[in-house]
């Protein structure tokens, strides 16, 4: 027996030789198995992004049902699993939104997609930001012709 005293020599190979690697999505595919495996880890830290992805490869992670309390700015505003601090607060503060550390953080938030979803559920705001940046490109060239006529100005004193 292998638990004997002094006996260090193993008689049989092991007995379960791992063939194939788990497939998580194997026999359960789906919605929620699948936003899983697509979830971007951003705002982590190396370790915590390490340890989020053995939960998702490993069918382990669970996603909220609701919004959690930020340790920093005490509001229900955490949206993402095992994170203890939310999305705006560790970008003010630099630091990991998992474990709290000030780590170099491997993918930063990426604040686009959330204007994204901002602009699909609101139809009208699309019409009043192409107003906006038509009206932010007239300014721009105003501009740049106020700058050629003060040029211009310069030439003629001369």
């Amino acid at each position: 027996m292998s638990s004997q005293r002094g006996n260090v020599a193993r008689s049989r190979p092991q007995r379960h030789q791992n063939t194939f690697s788990f497939k998580n999505d194997k026999f359960d595919k789906t919605v929620q198995t699948k936003k899983i495996n697509t979830k971007l880890h951003d705002g982590v830290c190396q370790r915590c992004k390490e340890v989020l992805e053995w939960r998702v490869k490993y069918s382990k992670y669970k996603p909220l049902s609701k919004p959690k309390k930020c340790v920093k700015c005490l509001q229900k505003t955490v949206k993402d699993s095992y994170h203890i601090i939310c999305r705006p607060c560790a970008c003010e503060l630099e630091v990991c939104a998992k474990c709290g550390k000030k780590e170099d953080i491997v993918t930063p938030f990426n604040k686009e997609p959330e204007k994204t979803e901002n602009i699909e559920n609101n139809p009208h705001s699309n019409c009043r930001r192409s107003c906006r940046r038509n009206k932010e490109e007239s300014d721009d060239l105003d501009f740049s012709i106020d700058l050629d006529d003060s040029e211009e100005d310069d030439n003629q004193i001369d």
